[in-house]
């Protein structure tokens, strides 16, 4: 990837977001990184639907095919090309095994895919193989098994348990379930589901954060109060130095690289790690304001400026965070040049 320089001598760097959704104040806090460090280009989003909040606090919008569709690649690769992109970043779990699958193909004009190694991707998006990797690294894990490979003696299971896809996102289809004929219903429910001890909670959630060459830069920690549509509404920033080793220790294992988020579930007073996402996570304004400014410390190190970032561990604590919505007005003919902005 070469960056480059525009006529007043700036640094240039152009981000395309994939699927941006409602991601309005990542977009923010990337335009607020670019503005600290005097630098210059674009920000560029794909999504869908061309109502998708994010799409209207960029530079340039542009809806796209599904990630499962045929021509979804080759658009996202020639809008690489026409816009000059040096990073692609995604930012929902469905999207990132196909990118990071055809990451040469994405990569080949310069562009750098920010996503970890095309395994790791693996070991994340598949909930077991999560469980087995963390269980590998000697990181607690809740109790798991796989209902449709016959794992599960019913009478030894201590109900509730929790059952979830063994790749989901967003807690869509997540359920806990309170005796063996739940049980039963959701393992013919949920396609490929995967069992798990229940655990009371607080749930925690962990947003690390690499550079492109692999160096950790920093690690926040939050709790989550409340969460709607699967991202967290309410929250609080917290301290766990168990929390952050054992995240410093998977992200080395995954050999990280950019924004990944590492879940944890409390009971009696130890972590559980639950899941891995190799993305932003939804709460990441709050490890910004706690002083954990991960797009900032990206965006310097990938284009060689200065900037002064904190011992790990290094946030304040004990900052919360509460949520509203906020609203765009789009006219009639607004929305029909954004339903025509495909490339």
């Amino acid at each position: 990837m070469r960056l480059w320089r525009n006529f007043l001598g700036k640094s240039e760097l152009n981000i395309l977001f994939t699927s941006v959704g409602r991601r309005v104040e990542l977009i923010r806090a990337f335009r607020d990184a670019y503005s600290i460090l005097d630098l210059a280009g674009n920000i560029i989003a794909t999504d869908i639907d061309p109502l998708a909040p994010a799409l209207q606090d960029v530079d340039t919008p542009y809806l796209i095919p599904r990630f499962n569709e045929p021509d979804y690649l080759t658009t996202l690769i020639k809008i690489c090309r026409s816009e000059s992109v040096h990073l692609v970043i995604p930012l929902i779990d469905p999207e990132i095994p196909v990118l990071a699958m055809h990451r040469e193909e994405i990569q080949a004009s310069g562009v750098r895919l920010v996503v970890i190694p095309t395994p790791s991707v693996a070991i994340c998006n598949d909930k077991w193989l999560t469980y087995k990797f963390l269980k590998k690294l000697g990181i607690p894990v809740p109790k798991t098994w796989l209902p449709k490979e016959n794992e599960i003696d019913y009478p030894q299971l201590d109900f509730p348990v929790f059952i979830k896809p063994r790749s989901g996102s967003g807690g869509k289809n997540t359920f806990r379930v309170n005796n063996v004929q739940e049980l039963e219903f959701f393992s013919k429910y949920i396609e490929d589901p995967v069992v798990q001890e229940y655990l009371p909670g607080p749930e925690i959630t962990t947003d690390v954060i690499c550079d492109l060459d692999g160096t950790l830069l920093g690690m926040v920690s939050r709790q989550r109060i409340e969460v709607r549509w699967g991202e967290v509404a309410k929250g609080v920033t917290v301290y766990y130095p168990g929390i952050l080793e054992a995240c410093s220790k998977i992200v080395t294992a995954l050999n990280g690289l950019g924004p990944i988020t590492v879940q944890c579930i409390m009971k009696d007073g130890k972590a559980y790690f639950t899941e891995i996402n190799p993305r932003f996570g939804g709460g990441l304004p709050l490890g910004i304001a706690a002083g954990v400014n991960a797009p900032l410390w990206l965006l310097a190190r990938t284009c060689g400026l200065p900037v002064t970032i904190p011992s790990l561990g290094e946030y304040e604590t004990g900052l919360y965070l509460t949520r509203f919505d906020d609203s765009y007005f789009i006219t009639s003919d607004d929305y029909k040049q954004l339903a025509r902005n495909h490339f």
